[in-house]
This record gives structure tokens, sequence and C-alpha cells, in this order.
């Protein structure tokens, strides 16, 4: 058994978690089972905390030898936990990791390639009806170490009573950043209220949705050969800097982000750029008060939009076969089509599986039902993966990037230095190795 020595927080330690093969897990689990499922779902306050417990309900009720004890984690604090967990004796046998933890838990966590741990076939076999590009979100060095799980796409939710009253038309949405700025300012001009708001900043943001803009004027955070940091190159200077435009001309708002949604909710901000995810929480605000809508996230000029994802995927962390084949039912049944009908129209992340969206069996009725959806169904056909940063200190260097493009874009400096000054930053932080 291989054991991988990593670094964090100023602490070594081996992991359990080790690299397995193909056929080494058993055809089934034939013997009584515990494993311990890292779920942020479950610290959830909201839909996706009930729906995941009654998903792990069924899977024990189907699978009467494994038990699963779900630990609810918040997002934030997933990596972290498992080092003090692993160190302790007793880290989780699969986990639902955030994407942009994904070069972290390869190598430094131990997280264990389906395809040296699954047969071939059965792997194939679970895999038919998958997104492609839904699939490749987790893939590492060709290995699927993350199977994408709860995930979404950016969308731009729009209010079309706003649009109406500023003497916009809501059958005809914004498609470009420059028609963006148009609606905006015709909102904040003839309503008085917000023009733009996005989800882009705060401490709870991530760097997601900025990696999205980013790649969408043809610019990238990150080089292809994973050693330098380009954020600060033009094509990604010039995305920040329109943001900057937006917000020195009066129609972009720099709310909170949780003041940005319940502006949203309530009807005071006429286009809000954020997750998909918080849907089902503007249509209970817009429910008999406004019209909401949606469409795709805006695009450079004539640039086609280059969206990646937000949310988690799920990756086995056991070294145990039995354990190994225990988390992988618990991971083929928690994205099977019956849970992505849950998963969907219950807590609001886009199907994995596209081949049930238009089956009446599982989501055909809903999406014909929630028509807010459409926007990011078509962006699951051109979706790209959420980098991640190497080294221990990705968290630090997507901080230092973040930091300096809400600088550049409500700061009142020059966006080409405050991104150079956060890039040199930020590039200081990445593995020796790359410096």
């Amino acid at each position: 058994m291989k054991r991988r020595a990593f670094f964090g927080a100023g602490i070594a330690f081996a992991t359990l978690a080790s690299v397995a093969f193909a056929g080494q897990i058993p055809a089934k689990v034939d013997t009584t089972v515990t494993i311990n499922y890292y779920n942020y779902n479950l610290a959830s306050t909201g839909n996706g905390a009930a729906a995941t417990k009654r998903l792990i309900a069924e899977f024990e009720a189907a699978n009467p030898n494994v038990k699963v004890n779900g630990i609810g984690v918040p997002s934030s604090d997933i990596s972290t936990r498992i080092q003090a967990d692993v160190a302790a004796g007793h880290g989780p046998d699969i986990a639902q990791m955030v994407f942009s933890d994904l070069d972290f838990f390869v190598n430094n966590l131990g997280a264990v390639a389906l395809e040296d741990t699954v047969p071939a076939e059965e792997l194939s076999s679970h895999f038919e009806g998958m997104s492609p590009k839904g699939l490749k979100l987790g893939v590492y060095n060709g290995k699927t170490y993350g199977l994408a799980y709860t995930f979404s796409t950016p969308v731009l939710f729009y209010n079309a009573d706003l649009f109406r009253k500023a003497g916009l038309d809501p059958d005809h949405p914004p498609q470009t950043w420059a028609e963006v700025k148009v609606a905006a300012k015709a909102i904040v001009d003839k309503t008085g209220q917000d023009g733009l708001a996005t989800g882009i900043f705060g401490p709870s943001a991530g760097d997601w949705l900025f990696q999205g803009l980013i790649r969408s004027n043809n610019g990238d955070v990150l080089s292809a050969d994973r050693k330098r940091l380009v954020f600060a190159e033009p094509a990604a200077v010039e995305a920040v800097s329109m943001l900057h435009d937006l917000y020195t001309s009066g129609v972009y708002t720099n709310l909170d982000i949780n003041a940005a949604m319940d502006g949203m909710a309530a009807g005071t901000v006429g286009m809000y750029l954020q997750t998909s995810a918080i849907q089902a929480y503007l249509v209970k605000g817009a429910t008999g008060n406004f019209d909401l809508r949606a469409t795709m996230m805006p695009r450079f000029g004539e640039k086609p939009v280059r969206p990646n994802n937000s949310g988690s995927a799920l990756v086995i962390m056991s070294a145990d076969p039995l354990k190994q084949r225990a988390a992988w039912e618990l991971m083929k049944f928690m994205t099977s089509k019956h849970a992505y009908t849950v998963i969907t129209s219950e807590i609001g992340y886009l199907p994995l599986r596209s081949d049930i969206v238009d089956d009446p069996q599982y989501l055909g009725n809903w999406v014909k039902e929630h028509p807010l959806v459409q926007p990011n169904l078509k962006q699951l056909d051109v979706l790209e993966p959420w980098k991640s940063f190497p080294g221990p200190n990705y968290r630090q260097i997507a901080k230092a990037m973040m930091d300096g493009a809400e600088q550049a874009v409500f700061g009142g400096g020059d966006p080409t230095a405050a991104m150079k000054a956060a890039q040199d930053t930020a590039q200081a932080l990445m593995p020796a190795s790359t410096n």
C-alpha cells in the first residue's frame, strides 16, 4: 500500500488513502460495513439537507449491508476537516468535494481514481447517458477522481416587470455585456432600482464565476502546464475592466452577495448573474410579486460564452477494498437517474444525466413546468471545468486573485495595475517547482 505524505497547515502526516487497482474491490458488499460520508448539503438549512437525507435512507434500504454515516461539513471546511480527521485516524470513505479542491484532494489527500478502482465495464456502464462535459469536470491527469454530483452554471436572472417599466423587451434579454450595460442604465434611469448585481465577489463567492467571466473573453487564470498564473494578461484584464466600466457608469451595484440575492428575490434588482442553484430561492420571492426570468451568461461581443461550473463532485477516499465498493455503490446511487431527478427538482442543481431531461418518468414534466432551467441546460453543452490551483496554498492563491479583481473593479484604481499586483502576490504562493 502506498502512503502519500503531505504538508498542510504546517503539519506533515501520511494519508491512509492509496491507489487501488481495477478488480481489487469485491464484486459486491456481502458483509455489514459502515462508511463515513462527508457532505456539505447535509450542513445546509435548506432543501439540500432534507433531500440528501432521504436519498441516503433510500440507498440504505436498497443496500442493507451498508450503513452510511452522513456527516455535514460546510463546503469551505471539507479539505481542512479531512486533514484533521485523517490525522486522528478516522477520515471519510467518500466525500463531496468542491471542484476547486480537486488538485489538493488528488495530490495531498489521497483521492482514488475511479479507473484504478472500478472495473472498466462497470464504470463505462454507469457513465452511459451522462453529459460528456459534466464527466470531464472531475478529471485530473486523464483520470476521473471526482464524479460530478451537485453542480450548476452561471445564469443571468432578470426582472421582466422592471424591463417593461424601463422600456425594454423582456422577451429579448441582453446576450452581450454591451447589451447588459444599456439595459441596466435604462433600469436605473427609468425605475430608480439597481440595474445589475452579480455573485462574483464576496467572502463566500469563490472564484468559479470569475473564471467563467475571464474565459469567456478568451482569457484564463492558470497556464496549460499549471505553472504560471495568467489572470493579469490582457484578455483577463479586459474582462475585469468591463466590470469596472459598469461600476463607474453607475449601473453595476456593489452589493454584498446576500444583499444582492435578497434584492433580486424582492424585485429591486433588474438583473443578477449568479449560480442557477439559487433558482428556487428567487422563485419563492418572485411568485405573486413579479415576473422572474432567466437567460444565459452574457458573452463578450461575438465571442462564444465559456461558462464553468460551480458545485461539487463525489470522491472515494478509503483505501479499504470493501469500503471502496460500498462507497462506489453509494456514488452510483447518488448519481443515478432517480437521484438526479431529486437533486435537480428539489435542490436546484444541473442533472449530470442529460438523458433524463426529456423523460417524463424523471425530469421531463418538471422541466416543462420550470422554464427558468432552460439557460442552465443549454450551457451544459458548453461547460468548461472550474480550474483548481496547485499546491497547499491553493485557497490563498484564489483569494489573492479575487481580492485583486475586487480592487480593480470597485477600488477606483487602474485595473491593469491591480491585477498585476495580485498576480505577483499569488504567484509567490504557487508550489516552489513552478516559481
